[in-house]
């Protein structure tokens, strides 16, 4: 059957469980019986322990201890942290980083709102993801929105990067980089099984086993989510295959397959449903979210000599979204007026009196290559090293919709048809001069990218526009006593425009540019018995900044405009040692983020007629930018016994333009949003290193009701949720 012609959606077990089972039960047999037969070669047999090699692999920032010579602003998640803590999602965890705001969404974290130093968090369009130094989205260049995310238990740690090291990746420089660290396959065959439930009907299920550089990886969860009418399913197989080849050659193979199906819906609600029906309501029944993403690298290290190495990477990628839904924002007609002014209202509304079914259908193919050269040299006496690369990419991006009118049907009229298409040519170059205790290092990078689109409809036209930007880059460090390093940045940012946003449906350009910015930052590390403590100021001023637009389904128009923000990071860690030490200790991390400015710096303009985009005031606070962010968690460990308490705190924050402080029209995408704070606990219990541990958290432990998004509508953030698990290991 042709994509385009969707039949009811068969179920997720049957689709990829049994998939998965099979394939994992393979691959467990093959890891624990490779050793057997295998022959590594000498040079593998003295390699360094698995925790310390990264063979084939493209690093950010590296360990935590590398961090303090990162180009820039760097921090660094290690799996211990995220254990402990019982992190159930990713945007748990990476709130604990400074600068770093994660907005709730469907209540299991499947589909991040990641936003960094103010840039708005929706569909996390402003920050770019990687996974192993590759690209983790399916479309970077032309469509860079995360509807899906991978389970964060399979990940060994998280790095986060700002400042000008950012060039090295790209094509997101301006706000900052995440990138995700798949564990390092083991040698001896080993693994781990935990099996978690909870409250909501929440259940899961992760398994890792590996042996002689093969390692597998599944998750699966399932439950309801933060509101009715949702039910969340999601499962996922991970195989990484590492080897050192010879002294001069390291290989990494990586595959994943990824399926969610999932009863959840887009919209949000209106102000009358919240205070009529309270935090739980959401009406429609019928919403159906079902994805299939297959992920393949191939990388290469070739190090002739100690001085220069060569790293390549092959990727591609498969992502289909289909998304069924009744309603796209509270204001739309999709059922008609009368349906929405009910919504307006606050009466109960009947999903299948509507005789409206929308299929948002997507299909994204992503593939490219990725070769980087490091090398180190001598330039008139003065030591360091530099590093070039060059990646070429390509993405295409197949989009339907279907409109039916029988809620419980997966089919319809076509409506849309279109093809959309980036190729891109990037390179960079990174030098550093190591004078002492003084280091300098300029960067450059360069991007050529070809916009495509084809409306495939009878009479559909096409257009062609093409993007290129030349940025650059310096970091300075000083490292003014041993454990004491003063650093500044200073780089021009660069994001591209998603391909609808450059080119209209009829082919024609439209007046929007990319995105461009001066990022600038110092500030200062330190490691001073058992605390660490990192600080920094920083200042972003756009030249020209995308704002809103059609993303996520809201209602503003695409604007852009110039835009200004600044603030201050904290981040504090006493005693990170603890965990490994079980000595009797205490721990405490700290993430405080004070975003002063948030500024629209010159009234922003719709890009279709050039008028004030909705309430657009220069001086006013961007949206979804809260002043103050902050996350402050502090255990015991002793023996077997690890104990902590954490608090995540959100500011107020505007939702609109026109900095409205009270809904304006009912919607319920208009109005401030107050601040709050959460509370957990976690108690985690582990007798051996290696055997039975349990463990049991409590999110959100005063089970408070607060707004996290107005974008389509009231949000509402995870209420409280109670999970418990049992692991072995071997």
């Amino acid at each position: 059957m042709p994509r385009h012609q969707t039949a009811s959606a068969a179920p997720l077990s049957s689709l990829v469980l049994h998939p998965l089972a099979h394939a994992l039960a393979a691959a467990i047999l093959l890891a624990a019986t490779a050793p057997a037969f295998a022959t590594p070669a000498p040079e593998a047999e003295a390699a360094e322990s698995t925790d310390e090699r990264t063979l084939a692999t493209i690093q950010v920032v590296g360990s935590r201890e590398e961090k303090t010579t990162a180009e820039g602003t760097a921090e660094v998640l290690d799996q211990s942290v995220i254990v402990s803590s019982r992190a159930l999602t990713v945007n748990e965890a990476l709130r604990k980083v400074p600068g770093v705001t994660v907005r709730d969404e469907e209540g299991f974290g499947l589909r991040p709102n990641i936003g960094i130093r103010g840039s708005n968090p929706t569909r996390s369009t402003k920050v770019l993801l990687l996974e192993d130094g590759l690209p983790a989205m399916y479309a970077p260049y032309g469509d860079n929105a995360s509807y899906y995310h991978a389970p964060i238990q399979r990940y060994d740690r998280i790095e986060v990067l700002k400042g000008a090291g950012l060039l090295r990746f790209g094509p997101q420089t301006i706000h900052g980089a995440i990138n995700y660290i798949t564990p390092t396959p083991p040698d001896a065959f080993s693994g781990h099984v935990q099996v978690s439930a909870g409250a909501r009907g929440f259940g899961a299920v992760h398994a890792s086993v590996g042996g002689n550089g093969l390692l597998v990886d599944f998750g699966y969860k399932r439950g309801e989510g933060a509101r009715d009418n949702t039910d969340l399913e999601q499962g996922d197989l991970f195989a990484k295959y590492q080897a050192q080849l010879n002294d001069q050659h390291a290989l990494a193979v990586r595959a994943n397959v990824l399926r969610e199906q999932s009863q959840v819906g887009y919209t949000g609600i209106t102000d009358a449903e919240y205070r009529n029906f309270g935090a739980d309501y959401y009406p429609f029944e019928h919403d159906l979210f079902d994805i299939r993403h297959t992920a393949f690298s191939l990388s290469h290290d070739w190090t002739p000599n100690e001085t220069l190495k060569l790293h390549t990477s092959a990727y591609y990628t498969d992502f289909q979204r289909d998304w069924w839904r009744q309603a796209s924002t509270t204001s739309d007609t999709q059922c008609g007026v009368a349906f929405r002014n009910a919504r307006f209202i606050g009466q109960i509304v009947d999903p299948n009196a509507c005789a409206s079914i929308q299929g948002r259908l997507r299909n994204y193919y992503t593939w490219g290559v990725d070769s980087r050269l490091s090398f180190a040299r001598s330039v008139f006496g003065t030591a360091g090293s530099s590093e070039v690369g060059v990646r070429w990419h390509e993405e295409k991006q197949i989009r339907y919709q279907r409109n039916g009118i029988d809620p419980t049907l997966r089919d319809g009229v076509l409506v849309e048809n279109n093809l959309r298409s980036a190729e891109a040519l990037s390179a960079f170059a990174t030098t550093t001069f190591d004078l002492g205790d003084v280091r300098l290092t300029p960067s450059l990078r360069r991007e050529r990218i070809d916009f495509g689109r084809v409306n495939r409809l009878p009479g559909g036209l096409a257009g062609r526009e093409r993007v290129n930007s030349t940025s650059w880059g310096l970091t300075a460090d000083w490292r003014i006593a041993d454990t004491v390093t003063v650093y500044a940045s200073a780089h021009e940012g660069f994001a591209p425009p998603r391909v609808e946003d450059l080119i209209a449906g009829n082919g024609a350009a439209v007046a929007v540019d990319a995105e461009k910015s001066l990022n600038l930052e110092a500030g200062l590390r330190t490691r001073w018995q058992g605390l660490d403590l990192e600080a920094v100021a920083f200042r972003n001023d756009f030249d020209n900044q995308i704002v809103v637009g059609s993303i996520a389904g809201g209602s503003t128009p695409l604007a852009q405009g110039e835009t200004a923000y600044a603030g201050l990071e904290f981040a504090a860690g006493f005693n990170r040692g603890a965990l490994q030490r079980r000595e009797g200790e205490f721990y405490a991390n700290l993430a405080i983020t004070w975003l002063a400015t948030a500024e629209q710096s010159t009234v922003l303009r719709r890009a279709d007629t050039g008028a004030a985009a909705n309430g657009s005031v220069a001086g006013n606070r961007l949206p979804y930018a809260p002043e103050l962010t902050s996350t402050f968690r502090i255990g015991y460990v002793k023996g077997a016994w690890d104990g902590s308490i954490e608090m995540q705190h959100i500011g107020r924050q505007f939702a609109d333009f026109a900095n409205n402080r009270y809904p304006v029209d009912g919607s319920g995408q208009f109005g401030e949003l107050d601040g709050y704070a959460t509370w957990s606990a976690t108690l985690n219990w582990e007798p051996n290193l290696a055997g039975w541990s349990a463990y049991l958290a409590i999110k959100n432990l005063s089970d408070r009701e607060y707004i996290v998004d107005r974008t389509r509508g009231i949000l509402l953030g995870n209420p409280r949720q109670v999970v418990t698990g049992v692991r072995y290991a071997w």
